[in-house]
């Protein structure tokens, strides 16, 4: 008899008896044989551990497989705990789960104790039913002709063939108990996969409740509260061995050590990944991640050498750039007298002092950064349109085609049964905290700008070995407000989390699939805002609103300057920014992914490393592990997508960005591989048929990179003022740069500089003197005496019309490029709809056949004699036949 109990429909549990949930031989269950806590049970003798094999990941009797396991101390809030603990047990218990309780004088700490859950074979159906789990039924006949020519170049690459396909091909339907013998079991006990097993216990463990029915207080339901109040300290699936050898027991096949072996090593860097033998054990959620971080890292090596190959193109014409060899001259910058670059403790200049920083700039600011970026914006569109190809035949592969309409929307999320779905949201946000972080960055610019102008007036930083003469204060200031900016970052980053999922949850969204698709909007913007807007700051704002000598521009009416850029422009501070924040986000993500779970672990297992390795059981060590956490997964993409962003929003400012992220992602990952297999609690698996909100985000960064690159070139690269020059202004008629340098600079009277931004007495250098009358500022403006004096020259007008033009040009070509080749490329292949087709289409003949025959059989049984119908509605075809497209 089955009972359904809570709500009607959706997400209901289904309440078996005794002799619906325990008739099965191999699953056969005595109550006398399981402790729950909390109610009175037959005690049991102690378990020798010595015999008892450490890698079991069975009951006492060997047999019953442990599914799920959850752990509790004991503490001043025990009676309230155990109450809840025996409520909920108990309704576990009524579902159909088999419990058996380890005491915690068997654990390793003496003090906790574990819950071992299995799941027998009639509640396992019952719900793989509830849930549309798709299981195989016929072995998969139609022919694999994927054979790639010259496929034996890809050997060193490859892993063995039982660790790339763990199981053979099969077609799959959902499952249905009502016709459990068309399926094929053959084992019972293995019918299903460890991570389905999981998957469907922590659907029960979500939604069992922990209140007498008198009550009804449906709010104190699933094991996510329980773990919030205390009740259960952890809840988790057991791994299948130790990751460093093989299990003892033959029963287990040992995954977690395969994965680790052929996946988890840093040495296994240049091999492929085995994606079926990670969904097969994590299941299709990270699995999925990891075959996007794999494609990605591999699309990475092409925008790499490209960005590479530009690099070395700026180095090679290294000698061709005249406009630094004009700054670096004493005849031309040794000549040029600066006007000072903040007041008061900024002194007047030579022009020359910038000459390394010009040298430097050129290696990013040349004719292959506007190559590069419009390079970048058609690979980022590739990048995006295979992944949809890959992404698609990972669907097909792994059964996940109608996943979303069969399975996503039937599973509400227990949080959205339980709360009132009219609640209103008092919706609060950091915005003031972002802009004031931000400003304090740009004021912190602002201000330590003159200090160490004052400091450095008499090259005191010179005497710094090796790096002593490139150190300037545009450098310092640079250097050091990037370093502050990161530090920032990282502060910043743990207030928006808690955030995040505060004003998530206060939503209430209804599906899993909801609620983490708004977690991932809400923490990616301010994310977005965290990570990118000093580096926009440094684009788009720096140098472009300063004004000139005696009319200068000040932060929000304060005594703070505006900066301005040097003469060879602000790229090369917006590069210094990039790599900084960039790399500096990459080192301390590793860092703190890899070494802290390690610190963590070494410290928690620290008593069990005393005891003998017999005495430290498949759960101890589980449970001395890390948990991933449900949103483990949510920053492992978080990291990516923000690293995504830093290689196609400003990657005009710096080719080598590509290459920085490549290095980084082929160590993520081995780091992702080693710290899931060695150093977590197995994760719960789940179903995700796509990268979900990530695939819109890449989408917008993808289009908002040609317009952000397009303005670096054009407003904070050099390249139009040069172009512009060498066409229409160069004095000679000559298509060189001799002369940009004079000619991009205009004249101020020093005479005229108000008193409050002259430098104070003992700022400018010692060869300052009274002869010098004029100094020189960057900028496009008549001088004085002229009838239009400080006004904008028509130069000036002409480049921003260039910058213009060429914005307009440059995000028309690459968008109508990016279009069509997103119309081009298919986002399914080809022979992955012939195969889904043809699929659906065996699928529903099979059943068809299935169908035809129970009913021939239930005539005979009735006696009415054969059935004189054709058992085959569809027309006669081979067997092998395939559409045209798929072959």
């Amino acid at each position: 008899m089955h009972r359904i109990t809570g709500k009607a429909g959706g997400d209901s549990l289904i309440e078996m008896s005794p002799t619906d949930s325990f008739n099965d031989d191999l699953n056969g269950y005595d109550q006398r044989a399981s402790s729950s806590t909390g109610s009175p049970q037959q005690e049991q003798p102690p378990i020798d551990k010595q015999q008892h094999s450490k890698d079991s990941v069975f009951f006492r009797d060997g047999v019953r497989m442990v599914d799920f396991v959850l752990s509790y101390d004991e503490d001043k809030d025990a009676e309230r705990k155990q109450e809840r603990r025996r409520l909920y047990e108990a309704n576990l218990v009524n579902v159909g789960l088999e419990l058996e309780t380890e005491d915690k004088s068997e654990s390793d700490d003496g003090k906790t104790y574990f819950v071992k859950i299995h799941a027998p074979w009639e509640v396992l159906a019952t719900y793989a039913d509830v849930l549309k789990v798709k299981v195989p039924f016929k072995a998969n006949d139609i022919p694999d002709n994927s054979d790639m020519p010259m496929n034996w170049l890809s050997t060193p690459f490859r892993l063995p063939e039982h660790i790339m396909h763990p199981q053979p091909d099969y077609f799959t339907a959902p499952f249905d108990k009502s016709k459990s013998d068309f399926f094929l079991i053959d084992n019972k006990d293995t019918f299903f996969s460890p991570s389905t097993r999981n998957r469907i216990v922590y659907y029960i463990l979500s939604r069992c409740s922990y209140f007498r029915d008198e009550c009804g207080d449906k709010d104190k339901k699933g094991i996510k509260r329980l773990l919030n109040n205390g009740t259960y300290t952890a809840a988790f699936p057991l791994h299948d061995s130790r990751y460093w050898t093989k299990s003892k027991d033959a029963n287990c096949e040992s995954d977690r050590y395969s994965l680790h072996k052929h996946w988890a090593r840093f040495f296994c860097f240049f091999k492929e990944q085995p994606l079926n033998l990670i969904r097969k054990y994590y299941g299709e959620k990270i699995g999925i991640y990891f075959a996007w971080l794999g494609f990605y890292t591999e699309m990475l090596l092409f925008a790499a050498i490209v960005g590479t190959i530009c690099f070395v193109y700026g180095i090679l014409t290294y000698d061709d750039n005249e406009w630094s060899k004009e700054i670096c001259s004493e005849e031309v910058g040794g000549n040029i007298v600066m006007c000072p670059l903040c007041d008061k403790k900024c002194g007047y200049w030579k022009l020359n002092t910038t000459c390394n920083s010009s040298w430097q700039s050129h290696m990013f600011d040349n004719v292959g950064t506007v190559f590069f970026a419009i390079f970048m914006g058609i690979w980022v569109t590739l990048f995006l349109e295979f992944w949809k190809r890959r992404q698609a035949r990972l669907e097909y592969e792994w059964d996940l085609v109608d996943f979303e309409e069969e399975q996503q929307q039937l599973q509400l999320r227990p949080e959205y049964e339980t709360k009132c779905t009219n609640r209103k949201l008092n919706r609060i946000t950091q915005i003031s905290l972002i802009i004031a972080c931000i400003i304090g960055v740009i004021a912190y610019r602002l201000a330590v700008y003159a200090a160490f102008a004052s400091i450095m007036k008499d090259s005191a930083t010179t005497n710094i070995q090796v790096v002593g003469p490139y150190i300037t204060p545009q450098l310092a200031t640079s250097v050091t407000a990037s370093c502050i900016n990161f530090v920032i970052i990282m502060i910043l980053n743990l207030m928006y989390e808690r955030v995040a999922v505060w004003i998530t949850d206060m939503e209430i969204p209804k599906t899993h699939l909801e609620y983490e698709n708004k977690l991932v909007v809400k923490m990616f913007l301010f994310q977005f805002v965290n990570y990118y807007s000093s580096c926009f700051y440094v684009a788009f704002f720096k140098g472009k609103f300063v004004g000139y000598p005696g009319n200068y521009a000040y932060m929000f009416g304060s005594n703070l300057r505006n900066e301005e850029c040097d003469p060879g422009g602000c790229l090369i501070e917006l590069t210094t920014q990039l790599v900084i924040v960039m790399t500096g986000k990459q080192v301390w993500g590793n860092i703190q992914e890899a070494l802290v779970p390690w610190l963590m672990n070494w410290w928690g297992s620290r008593k069990a490393r005393n005891h003998p390795e017999s005495l430290y059981s498949r759960w101890e060590q589980d449970h001395d592990l890390q948990c991933f956490g449900n949103l483990g997964l949510f920053y492992e993409y978080l990291e990516m997508v923000i690293q995504f962003g830093f290689i196609t929003l400003f990657v005009a400012s710096f080719p080598l960005a590509p290459l920085l992220a490549l290095i980084n992602n082929i160590i993520e990952v081995r780091v992702d591989a080693w710290k899931l297999t060695t150093q977590f609690r197995r994760p719960v698996a789940a179903k995700a048929h796509s990268i979900g909100a990530w695939q819109e985000i890449l989408n917008g960064m993808a289009v908002l990179s040609v317009v952000t690159n397009a303005f670096i070139v054009a407003f904070t690269s050099d390249m139009i003022p040069r172009l512009v020059y060498m066409y229409a202004y160069q004095p000679d008629g000559e298509m060189n740069m001799k002369g940009y340098i004079n000619n991009s600079l205009s004249v101020f009277n020093i005479s005229a500089i108000p008193l409050d931004n002259k430098p104070d007495d003992g700022e400018s250098p010692s060869w300052y003197n009274s002869s010098i009358t004029t100094c020189r500022y960057r900028d496009y403006r008549y001088p004085s005496g002229h009838d239009k004096e400080y006004s904008h020259t028509m130069q000036f007008w002409h480049i921003l019309a260039a910058k213009l033009a060429f914005i307009i040009i440059v995000e028309h070509v690459v968008f109508v490029v990016k279009f069509f080749v997103a119309w081009l490329i298919p986002d399914v292949p080809s022979d992955v709809r012939a195969r889904v087709k043809r699929e659906r289409y065996l699928v529903q003949e099979y059943l068809h056949n299935y169908e035809v025959e129970k009913l021939k059989v239930q005539l005979s049984q009735n006696g009415l004699g054969d059935c004189s119908c054709s058992p085959m509605i569809y027309p006669s075809i081979p067997k092998h036949e395939v559409l045209s497209e798929c072959l």
